[in-house]
């Protein structure tokens, strides 16, 4: 399968940083596939983003966006892809209708297809009741979705999702997640950056765990499960003591009690010894939070990266 982005000791360092925001990132994005960047905010994601996507120039290193050279031809990349930042900002003196039709006649689009796809992307978002409704009038959950209604609309190869669903309640969240599905069945690529590693999970054919401008891991999530040293996760009360479970795996402490990672056996041992004193005990396979948790020693949550610019 051919690469819609490949990069090859890509780097970027911001002026006034001591921090590099990215650092010899080496990715291959296999075409027609829904790629997953996760990582904390400020670990570098945005930043690759804007340069695959030719808003920002790379300090360093090379990147290939649909066969272009996108520092080198980046008109050639734009005539192809579609972006939705993760600051995005829509024209509010529009209607949602007027936004996306609009947005496809800028890109060329004949008038009847223009119209074709707009009527078709509202319906699908759930966004056709309001379709006359000004931008300005809506919530910020509500512009989100137009703005993302608008790009898969577009008859663009490539789309570049920046935390797409951020401030979205549970139900615009699936309807985006479905119109992430489509794009892909379509035979499109989707570059999704996110916080919600189960959105990553259930999305993406491959991720990489970037953290401080670096790439940590990358594969299937398959693959990066099978990575990890503890595959489990049991959450105990705190009348157990550290001491008696150490030797069981990784102890964390965590609210209200503690949280052990540990291999399948020992969990299962855990598990019954909490049971045997009435314990309140919880076992499951670990998630992609806990995943993080194992390779970066941090939370998801905790902290920002110095090295990348917040856009």
């Amino acid at each position: 399968m051919a690469d819609a982005i490949r990069a090859e000791r890509l780097g970027k360092t911001y002026p006034h940083s001591k921090d590099a925001a990215l650092v010899g990132i080496d990715l291959r994005i296999p075409a027609g596939s829904v790629y997953g960047l996760i990582g904390r905010n400020g670990a570098g994601k945005t930043t690759f983003v804007r340069i695959a996507s030719t808003q920002l120039m790379p300090s360093e290193g090379e990147i290939w966006v649909l066969g272009h050279d996108a520092v080198a031809e980046p008109r050639s990349v734009r005539a192809r892809i579609a972006v939705i930042p993760q600051e995005s900002r829509p024209l509010y003196f529009l209607t949602i209708d007027e936004l996306v039709f609009h947005h496809l006649r800028m890109r060329g689009m004949e008038r009847a297809e223009a119209r074709r796809r707009t009527d078709q992307v509202l319906g699908q978002m759930g966004l056709a009741d309001r379709a006359d409704t000004l931008v300005s009038r809506l919530s910020g959950g509500l512009r989100r979705r137009a703005m993302v209604a608008m790009i898969f609309a577009s008859d663009a190869e490539l789309l570049f999702l920046d935390e797409p669903t951020t401030g979205l309640d549970p139900l615009a969240r699936r309807e985006v997640w479905a119109a992430i599905q489509r794009a892909r069945e379509g035979g499109r690529t989707v570059l999704l950056t996110t916080h919600y590693l189960d959105e990553a999970e259930a999305l993406s054919s491959r991720l990489a765990l970037i953290e401080r401008g670096r790439v940590i891991v990358e594969g299937t999530p398959a693959d990066i499960r099978g990575r990890v040293k503890y595959p489990f996760r049991v959450t105990l009360p705190a009348s157990l003591s550290q001491s008696e479970l150490t030797s069981y795996g990784e102890v964390s402490g965590v609210a209200g009690g503690w949280l052990v990672f540990a291999r399948e056996e020992a969990a299962r041992e855990l598990t019954r010894l909490a049971l045997g004193r009435n314990l309140a005990v919880a076992m499951a396979p670990i998630s992609l939070e806990d995943i993080f948790l194992q390779l970066v020693g941090r939370p998801l949550t905790e902290g920002e990266s110095a090295g990348e610019e917040v856009a």
